[in-house]
């Protein structure tokens, strides 16, 4: 498998892992009755992106990673979620959009240019939007949520944030 197959491969299983923490998070609401949704409103500080945002952020991170390295057009979303069913929908749709990439469509990943938005005119590698853009950012806003979660009492371990490893005797 590719290198950017596998990093497709490995975003999407934190995604998956990401839904699971939203949805411990709900569960821990709901024992102690609160409504879940104020969870999406938290943040660890003040400029930083409450939980919502983070999600739509990771969210992103996959699909662009996907699609910038196969030389596909994303999906489009437009952030306007505002419940968790909404927020939800878009994990589920990102998952299935993410897993639906197989090794052929990386073929000749490494020599594509990827148009850096934040720098007009700009692009960089594949290889360099992987390792030091891509990559990084996606787990920093999969990180934040993780915090955002645990520092509102939901009970998450590490073993919750790296999920199933396949093992071997």
């Amino acid at each position: 498998m590719s290198e950017a197959h596998r990093t497709v491969v490995q975003l999407t299983k934190m995604l998956n892992n990401l839904s699971a923490w939203l949805e411990e998070g709900v569960e821990y609401a709901q024992k102690r009755s609160f409504d879940p949704t104020r969870l999406l409103e938290a943040r660890l500080a003040p400029d930083m992106y409450p939980l919502m945002q983070q999600i739509q952020a990771a969210c992103d991170g996959a699909k662009f990673l996907a699609a910038r390295l196969s030389g596909k057009e994303p999906p489009n979303h437009p952030d306007t979620e505002k419940t968790l069913d909404e927020i939800r929908a878009r994990l589920k749709t990102v998952i299935e959009y993410c897993s639906s990439f197989k090794e052929s469509d990386f073929e000749g990943w490494e020599g594509r240019k990827v148009p850096l938005s934040f720098i007009p005119g700009k692009g960089c590698t594949t290889s360099v939007f992987l390792t030091s853009m891509n990559v990084p950012n996606t787990y920093f806003h999969l990180t934040m949520a993780y915090a955002i979660l645990r520092h509102n009492g939901v009970e998450l371990g590490k073993m919750d944030y790296i999920g199933s490893l396949p093992t071997k005797d």
